[in-house]
């Protein structure tokens, strides 16, 4: 970050890869070897931001970004907080496809717990190339969710 009177420059790593949604949607489905590959990585960071005291609250394919090298990066931490274990978080926030049982409810929440549920929806849709609930209905997604409704796919992953 390089800041002066009158400007703030951010500057970041370029994602020559673009968006694992992008990726995902021209491939349909992963290997399970290269969900688990970018899965890593995506695990990995999202350890170091809880270890730090960060929970992200939008984890999604469209907020993963790849390099050339297929390394996965996460971005957009615009709905990110800081978070402790005495205080709970109680904001709405996310995408609802990926949202955990908690914030649906609006169960005030510590944050972690709803990055690690966006994870296994994130790992499903890697490996089955499709999301585990069915978005088309705000109230049918919410008893999905808060039930652990998931859609079963008939045919394994590669």
């Amino acid at each position: 970050v390089f800041e002066n009177r009158e400007k703030m420059v951010l500057v970041m790593e370029y994602a020559a890869g673009g968006e694992l949604y992008d990726y995902l949607s021209e491939r349909k489905v992963l290997s399970e070897d290269e969900a688990r590959r970018v899965f890593r990585h995506v695990a990995s960071a999202t350890y170091y931001c809880h270890k730090h005291k960060i929970c992200h609250r939008d984890l999604k394919l469209e907020n993963i970004l790849l390099d050339l090298n297929g390394n996965a990066k996460i971005a957009d931490f615009g709905l990110s907080n800081v978070f402790d274990e005495k205080h709970r978080l109680d904001t709405f926030c996310g995408s609802p496809l990926y949202a955990s049982p908690e914030i649906v409810k609006g169960i005030p929440y510590t944050g972690p717990e709803v990055d690690c549920w966006s994870l296994g929806v994130l790992l499903y849709t890697l490996v089955y190339g499709a999301m585990p609930f069915d978005g088309s209905n705000f109230k049918r997604l919410v008893k999905q969710i808060t039930q652990g409704d998931y859609y079963e796919p008939k045919k394994p992953s590669r």
